[in-house]
């Protein structure tokens, strides 16, 4: 069946585009009833995956399956509302909830089939039935019933580590004595759960930021030590070239082998959704010029052009919002001129060059964005750019992985603002001290 361009969202069926090795190392993963943590940098495909996987296991009919986004939750309560209401797509544990739900749902006249009921009237009911006394036990009945369900049950929860992240820090991005033990109330309230029902109850977490250094913050990294680690890579340039092809015979267009690979190169990290992204500006620029057939000069053309053009700022300000959410105003501000080093030096940030501008700085060993805890070393900053994917360890300093952010990120800041870099001219900017 031809392959058609997926959008911004995830796909799943004929959308979905290999990932057959994953795929099946994670039903592995789900016979055996394991836990797991999905990783990967931004726009690798996460929840394409998780759905596409739970489609097919749900279509075997060996497992029933739940999927649960958790990014808009901001307590536990709201968790466990969340978790409860998309758990109405497995019948058996449907039943076994509404008993325990007994004092509310009679309000409203309900079916065990889950398409029959409004999903917003039934949050509004069971939202009476779940406060801050008694998450605990509603969330202990919900796994209960999942695993007291006919068939083995796969859990999906996306964006665990945003809800993490907002308990740990609230809305000022500050670690305090009360926020660290809601989050390990919750965690470990969940920990304790996947291990009382493993091999009837699986689960696998994913978000759109890494969940390892958020917990590293606050010194909780036990909490996920029961949950095994899938790191989701990029697609490798064969791959990509082959999806590249695939989506040109679905739309009648001629990409020879050579222009796809350059496509591939100037991207340098395959993330799906920017190997997809490129074809729709290449298609577009073809059909504006009533032509079927790209050159490299169109790669050239669409490259410097659309993917470096329209759209730009607002993906950058997603990237950042996502650092801020990790990191903290401070260690947010530190991260971009990490990055913004790099990208006017070539894309590459030496060793040395930090060290200066960490002595360039009164105390800036350290970042100060937990209050009540000690100051997160600017190691961490490091680690999360490049835990997260924005930089990797290479040959005495740090390399952007994508070639694509690269680009993003030194178009933005141009010649107009380069530091003065060792060994190099350049008028020294605002924001950046370098030298």
């Amino acid at each position: 069946m031809p392959l058609r361009k997926a959008g911004a969202n995830w796909v799943e069926g004929d959308r979905f585009f290999d990932r057959e090795v994953e795929l099946e190392a994670l039903a592995e993963r789900v016979r055996d009833g394991t836990h797991t943590l999905l990783t990967a940098q931004r726009r690798m495909g996460k929840t394409s995956l998780v759905r596409e996987l739970l489609r097919r296991l749900k279509e075997e009919g060996s497992v029933d399956t739940v999927f649960v986004d958790l990014e808009d939750a901001a307590t536990p309560v709201d968790a466990i509302l969340e978790l409860t209401v998309q758990s109405r797509s497995v019948q058996g544990a449907w039943r076994r909830l509404k008993s325990s739900f007994a004092n509310v749902l009679p309000r409203v006249e309900l079916s065990t089939r889950a398409d029959t009921s409004p999903v917003p009237n039934i949050r509004v009911k069971l939202g009476t039935g779940i406060d801050g006394g008694n998450w605990r036990q509603r969330g202990d009945r919900l796994f209960e019933a999942l695993a007291e369900n006919e068939r083995p049950v796969v859990l999906a929860i996306d964006e665990l580590p945003i809800l993490v992240n907002l308990l740990l820090k609230g809305d000022d991005n500050r670690i305090t004595p009360q926020r660290r033990q809601a989050a390990d109330e919750f965690l470990s309230w969940l920990r304790k759960n996947g291990q009382a029902h493993r091999g009837r109850v699986s689960m696998i977490l994913s978000g759109s930021v890494r969940l390892g250094p958020i917990l590293l913050q606050a010194d909780l990294s036990a909490l996920a030590n029961i949950y095994s680690p899938f790191d989701l890579k990029p697609w490798d340039e064969d791959t990509a070239v082959a999806c590249l092809g695939s989506l040109a015979e679905s739309y009648e267009l001629d990409l020879p082998l050579a222009v796809r690979q350059d496509m591939c190169r100037r991207l340098r990290c395959q993330s799906p959704h920017h190997v997809q992204l490129f074809f729709d500006h290449l298609r577009e620029a073809l059909r504006q010029a009533g032509r079927r057939e790209a050159t490299r000069e169109d790669v050239e053309r669409v490259y410097t052009g659309a993917m470096l053009g329209a759209g730009r700022e607002m993906v950058l300000k997603h990237y950042e919002s996502r650092l801020k959410m990790v990191l903290g105003r401070e260690g947010c501000r530190i991260a971009k001129e990490m990055l913004t080093g790099a990208a006017v030096n070539g894309g590459f940030l030496p060793d040395d060059v930090i060290d200066r501008y960490r002595r360039s700085v009164p105390d800036w060993g350290r970042i100060s964005h937990p209050v009540e805890a000690d100051p997160a070393p600017l190691e961490d900053v490091l680690h999360v750019l490049e835990h997260d994917g924005y930089l990797e360890r290479q040959g005495g300093g740090y390399r952007f992985v994508s070639g694509l952010l690269e680009d993003w990120w030194r178009a933005r800041h141009d010649l107009r603002r380069t530091p003065s870099w060792p060994g190099r001219t350049g008028c020294q900017s605002e924001t950046l001290r370098w030298s």
